[in-house]
Parts: structure tokens; C-alpha cells; sequence
């Protein structure tokens, strides 16, 4: 793969988290957008490791709720712990399919086809804007069982989509062929704990990365027709808290996340 196939003069988002997590799988363009994202919301790296902490939290619950198929879009540079490696510690049979449409995150697929227990690990190279593309690759429509549950993790991805109704729209497609019991976690960005995050966002949009910043009304939303779980959409790292996140400052997170089940 070269270097112009990645893009590497233009910031990515995937990249800019890698940068702002300490990985190595970014290049310039990423690195000087997270300073200067850095200067409105010095905390940002509180915030990634927070959201990152609740895909392992929402991916253990619905492990430990039953759900033995996953179905993770956007799933950006392979990051410890993976989503497999939680829910296959909890349920070794668990399947899993990641789907990203970044090619830096395809040169690092192999590292998340690793599994850690007996269930099959693939990677779909596709576009969230895509659905039916997605739930008719083999990956999902083979490798799935569609008569029970699949749990659908949009995970720091939606706030790409920055129109309400076509983010809507997605997750109602995704999530229309799944059966009853099937979940529905997310994670978007707000700056409703810091308005200060406004400069991101900006930061952000003005290097070519569209993100738009919801509400916690605006994130409950997306959730329309599903029925959320304790405690609802909150901060990320007040949904189901471990220690990790006690003592988190409430101003340093800029995701709010939830889990419902359809």
C-alpha cells in the first residue's frame, strides 16, 4: 500500500486517536492537528482513554448479557484491549466482525483477526454510509447467525455523520435486519461538559474531518425505538463506572455513550 493510497498529507481521525492515545500509526498532518486540538482541550486524551474504557465495558456487558455476535463499524487502529479480546474472554465462541474503510486500519486488520478464543474474527473493508453493503457481506450475512442476536457497536464514529437524520436513517437500516434481543451501543462527541471543546471540533472540520458535537437530547435520539439500559446516555465513563474511571473530571470527557437493546 503507498503512501498516497493513505493520505498521509491530510490528518485522518483514526490517526489523530492513535497520536493523542501514544501509538506510532500516524504521520505529521495527524500529529500537528492533535496540537493543535490539544490547545482548546488539553484533557482530549483523558476523553479517548474514557471512550475506549467504555467499548470494554459495553462490549463485556452484552458478553455477559448473552449476546455471542458483534458487529463493530468504525473500528479504527487496533487498540489493547480489542473488542474481541473482551468478549471472547467472557464467551471464547463469540464471533466477531470489525468493518472500517480506512486503509491504514486494513494494512493493521491481521492484527485484530487474532482471536483469543474459539470464534471466527473478521475484518469487512466498508463504508458505515453503506449498510446493505455491510449486511450482505458473507462476513455477516454467512458468518452471523441472523435468527439471534447481534449486538451493533458504532463506537466514536457517528459524530462523522454530522446530519441527525441520516445518522438515524443508518442505524434503522443496520440494525432493522437483526432479531429481537439484538443491542445497540454508541458513542458520540459532545462538548456539552466544556464548551471549550467547540475548538476541536472546529480544529477538526477546518483539516478536512467532518465532526459534529451532540447533546446528550441529540445522542438519546439516535437511540429512538430501542429500549436503553441503565443509566441511559451519559458520559462515558459514567455509564457503568470501573475504577478507572472514578475520579475522572466530568470537563475532560467529550463522548457520551449508552447501550439499548431493540
Amino acid at each position: 500500500m503507498s503512501s498516497g493510497d493513505l493520505q498521509t498529507d491530510r490528518p485522518h481521525s483514526a490517526r489523530i486517536y492513535d497520536y493523542l492515545l501514544g501509538g506510532k500509526d500516524n504521520f505529521e498532518s495527524d500529529r500537528q492537528a492533535a496540537e493543535q486540538m490539544l490547545k482548546h482541550t488539553p484533557g482530549l486524551p483523558i476523553s479517548m482513554r474514557a471512550n475506549r474504557r467504555f467499548m470494554a465495558k459495553a462490549a463485556g456487558f452484552l458478553a455477559d448479557r448473552g449476546v455471542r455476535q458483534f458487529l463493530d463499524i468504525g473500528t479504527g487502529l487496533p487498540t489493547s484491549p480489542n473488542l474481541h479480546e473482551v468478549v471472547q474472554r467472557i464467551a471464547p465462541e463469540a464471533t466477531v466482525v470489525y468493518v472500517d474503510n480506512d486503509p491504514l486500519v486494513l494494512t493493521h486488520a491481521r492484527a485484530l483477526l487474532t482471536p483469543v478464543g474459539t470464534g471466527a474474527v473478521s475484518y469487512l473493508d466498508a463504508d458505515l454510509r453503506q449498510p446493505e453493503t455491510i449486511l450482505e457481506a458473507d462476513a455477516v450475512a454467512k458468518g452471523f447467525d441472523l435468527s439471534r442476536p447481534v449486538a451493533l457497536t458504532l463506537i466514536a464514529v457517528l459524530q462523522h455523520v454530522i446530519e441527525d437524520d441520516p445518522a438515524r436513517d443508518i442505524i434503522g437500516r443496520l440494525m432493522a435486519p437483526l432479531a429481537a434481543g439484538s443491542a445497540l451501543a454508541l458513542s458520540a462527541v459532545t462538548v456539552e461538559n466544556d464548551p471549550a471543546g467547540a475548538g476541536t471540533v472546529r480544529t477538526y472540520n477546518q483539516n478536512g474531518v467532518p465532526v459534529i458535537a451532540r447533546t446528550r437530547v441529540g445522542v438519546e435520539a439516535l437511540f429512538s425505538g430501542f429500549d436503553l439500559v441503565e443509566p441511559g446516555v451519559v458520559p462515558v465513563h459514567r455509564w457503568k463506572p470501573v475504577d478507572a474511571d472514578k475520579g475522572v473530571d466530568d470537563a475532560a470527557v467529550y463522548m457520551y455513550g449508552g447501550v439499548a437493546f431493540k
